[in-house]
């Protein structure tokens, strides 16, 4: 079950436009001042007469190192997707996963300081060295730190649940130095490779940071899951799983810390070959870049598209962000919860491909505006799931036709959800200006991302207020507040929930969402009608 945006192309995994396109597409803009042509048809004819033309094969250690710095920086990530699951199961507040939510925001606003890891580093070390490096050594040293406090964090008791500030804190600047170390290693790919082989550094990127997030989520969860392990891969039954989170976060820490330091010593950034491509690696300055992206904001297509990403789907925020952890609260295993990723991967990779060819015209927004009911549709559905859990739980589990149900509403979301990130990638790709393609596209890419990311934030954070409690057993008492619910446990009584906030959450999300489809859905398709030059920034000309 999907937890959180991003988890595939949102957030958390979040996912940017191909980066050869934006190699190409830069250079076919520069293409236009004759100068700069003549000085890359030389670098590129002086290349050509010393070395002959590189297949995949010569460059193979260079693609396995991307897939590995990519896997890297997906094991953070996975790791912070599972911790929601495991403070559900130990009973915390909805306000507290709000808390934690603020975990996924980095990817969604690493474009604020990707202008600084562009501009500033050491000329003799490397230019994307001056960033990895540091950040996977900070990031190998907290997950050690982690593993020695993270269970004491993640304790909980009757008088007191598990620290989810400092759990908050930490893993939001792991998540930071991740995002920071994406910046570094996306602008690395495309000098690592040679010209007719960077196209495999979006496939690296991809594939990378999807094993990685399956290893520190969905690998993890059931390996730390005692039933799990029980049931599939011991013969003898213990109360814990095979391994901890201490001992995960101790294993990749150590990773992190020997793979980097192996990268510094051994990869060198600087060689002839990519010393010839400078010229085409040189970025606007820090100060230019931020003021490019505030005069592509305030033009009046720009604004108004961006305006309708950040509001588009807060019709989803119920279903996305609080699904799957009242299926935990209902009694569902968290490892089961997770493994249901894994027969969505070839689904995942084939939807791309298969809707792509309905986005490819010239209004692939008619596709965004088409799936937008549907997954309005799915969004209630996840409601009736989770009210239908309880009533088929058996004192073994749920049978295997429930699991069948689950697995149905997920593929079911998935192609709603890959149609309308398909679309809204194809239509930034169309509307770019090509003179600043990367800088738009990442831009248009952010705003997408954060128009995901607060209204889950707000919708785990309103499940508590919504939600309507009665103390039963004990007269004159109310279940209103932590402290009243203990008082009320203390004289007798049990806490009932007479109204889920979730499902309140639930029937309002659809009614926003189907206000915004009939009154601004509309509005967002008639934005493909406008001309390519209302699309262009003056001050790229």
């Amino acid at each position: 079950m999907e937890l959180h945006e991003s988890v595939t192309h949102k957030n958390g995994r979040q996912r940017k436009p191909v980066l050869s396109t934006d190699d190409m597409r830069n250079q076919e803009a520069k293409s236009s001042d004759m100068d700069t042509e003549e000085e890359e048809s030389l670098l590129w004819t002086e290349e050509n007469n010393t070395k002959t033309r590189k297949g995949i094969k010569e460059e193979l250690g260079s693609v396995l190192l991307l897939l590995f710095l990519y896997i890297l920086q997906g094991i953070p990530l996975g790791l912070a997707g599972s911790i929601p699951l495991i403070m559900q199961s130990k009973n915390v507040s909805y306000k507290d996963q709000a808390y934690f939510s603020f975990v996924f925001w980095p990817f969604s606003l690493k474009l604020l300081w990707a202008p600084l890891v562009d501009a500033i580093y050491f000329q003799k070390f490397g230019r994307r060295k001056s960033w990895m490096v540091p950040t996977q050594y900070l990031l190998g040293i907290f997950m050690l730190y982690l593993s020695v406090t993270v269970e004491s964090l993640l304790e909980s008791d009757e008088h007191k649940g598990p620290d989810v500030i400092t759990l908050t804190a930490v893993f939001f600047l792991l998540a930071f130095l991740a995002a920071t170390q994406d910046i570094a290693v996306d602008g690395w790919a495309l000098t690592m490779l040679s010209r007719e082989n960077v196209g495999y550094a979006s496939t690296c990127n991809s594939v990378g940071q999807t094993a990685g997030y399956f290893l520190g989520n969905v690998l993890f969860l059931a390996l730390e899951s005692a039933d799990f392990c029980n049931k599939y891969l011991r013969f003898e039954p213990q109360d814990k799983g095979i391994v901890t989170l201490s001992d995960f976060l101790f294993f990749w820490g150590i990773v992190f810390l020997v793979s980097t330091t192996l990268v510094a010593i051994l990869k060198k950034e600087n060689s002839q070959q990519q010393l010839k491509k400078k010229y085409r690696e040189e970025t606007q300055g820090v100060m230019e870049t931020y003021k490019l992206l505030f005069s592509i904001v305030k033009m009046p297509t720009v604004f108004t598209f961006c305006s309708l990403l950040l509001t588009a789907k807060m019709g989803f925020s119920a279903a996305d962000a609080v699904t799957g952890l009242k299926l935990v609260e209902a009694g569902v295993p968290k490892a089961q919860l997770a493994l249901l990723a894994v027969p969505m991967v070839p689904l995942q990779i084939l939807l791309p491909l298969i809707i792509s060819k309905y986005t490819a015209g010239p209004r692939p927004l008619d596709v965004f505006y088409k799936a937008f009911p549907f997954r309005l549709l799915i969004g209630l559905e996840y409601a009736l799931l989770v009210w239908w859990t309880p009533s088929v739980k058996q004192e073994e589990g749920f049978p295997v036709y429930y699991y069948a149900v689950v697995l149905m509403s997920y593929a079911l979301h998935q192609v709603a959800l890959y149609s309308m990130y398909v679309a809204t990638m194809a239509f930034h790709a169309k509307v770019s200006d090509p003179v600043i393609g990367g800088t738009y596209m990442t831009l248009l890419n952010t705003v997408t991302n954060l128009g995901g990311n607060w209204p889950s934030t707000l919708a785990l954070w309103l499940v508590d207020p919504l939600t309507s409690k009665e103390c039963q057993g004990a007269a004159g008492l109310t279940c209103g507040s932590p402290e009243d619910a203990g008082l009320c446990l203390k004289e007798g009584g049990t806490c009932v929930t007479v109204l889920d906030g979730y499902y309140v959450e639930s029937v309002v999300c659809v009614v926003i969402g189907l206000i915004w489809w009939l009154l601004l859905g509309k509005r967002l398709r008639r934005l493909q009608e406008e001309s390519p030059q209302a699309w262009h920034c003056k001050s790229s000309k």
